[in-house]
């Protein structure tokens, strides 16, 4: 299941209210800038700072 588009359009990351965008397998939201990977459970984005986890470099 994938994250409704227009979610997406006003979803902000928590950490930085930077621009987030999907991640090539659907399954989470990435902040490049924090470099943090939000997950996606059953298309819904969950966006606590305390569930992401850090992207590899």
């Amino acid at each position: 299941m994938t994250v409704d588009s227009e979610l997406l359009s006003i979803l902000v990351c928590p950490a930085c209210k930077g621009g987030i965008k999907l991640n090539d397998a659907e399954t989470g939201i990435v902040c490049e800038k924090c470099r943090l990977l939000f997950p996606v459970e059953d298309g819904i984005p969950v966006m606590m700072i305390e569930e992401a986890k850090p992207l590899g470099r």
